[in-house]
């Protein structure tokens, strides 16, 4: 009876010394990456005069822009991101074309489509201004492919007319009106 109860004792001690040394192989949990820290935008008109700023944080359908311009014209505006973190006046043709990481077509009514710098349009009130958000649903304020800091950092340009979401390559939203860097 002693023999058993020794012998069981034993293995019980190796059963658990076991699970133990089982459990200190597997790997540590890791921890959550921390969130991306928010950015803002300045954002400039041909003049080079302020129009306010746009707030980019993460989101999780993408990157959340928010909005705050005055001095605009009324109606709806296109705005893109663009691939190159430049701002050069009167145009922003400096800026590039929009930024588009998985080279597809303009827009997201192109089944073909979209850029990743594509967005919704947004409204500018009778007076000029605007506070908007808007979700960028293929970019990221982490690193990779669709980072909007990718080689360096892209722009944020404001069009004078509203993106018709479909036409390639930039639709048909006309002149570059606004500009800021977007750069960590």
């Amino acid at each position: 009876m002693t023999k058993l109860c020794l012998s069981s004792t034993l293995f019980l001690s190796l059963l658990a010394g076991s699970a133990l040394a089982d459990e200190a192989k597997k790997p540590a949990p890791s921890k959550p990456a921390p969130a991306a820290k928010p950015v803002t935008v300045k954002l400039s008109d041909a003049k080079g005069k302020s129009i306010g700023t746009a707030k980019l944080s993460a989101d999780p359908g993408g990157v959340k822009i928010t909005l705050a311009v005055k001095g605009l014209t009324p109606g709806d505006h296109a705005i893109h991101v663009h691939e190159t973190a430049k701002c050069d006046a009167p145009d922003f043709k400096s800026a590039g074309g929009h930024f588009n990481p998985a080279h597809k077509k303009h827009g997201s009514a192109n089944p073909e489509g979209p850029h990743a710098g594509d967005m919704p349009n947004f409204t500018v009130d009778a007076k000029g201004a605007s506070t908007a958000s808007l979700v960028a649903a293929n970019l990221t304020l982490d690193d990779g492919a669709h980072s909007v800091f990718t080689n360096g950092g892209t722009a944020l340009v404001i069009h004078d007319k509203a993106d018709d979401l479909k036409t390639d390559p930039a639709g048909a939203a006309g002149d570059r009106i606004a500009c800021g860097l977007i750069k960590k």
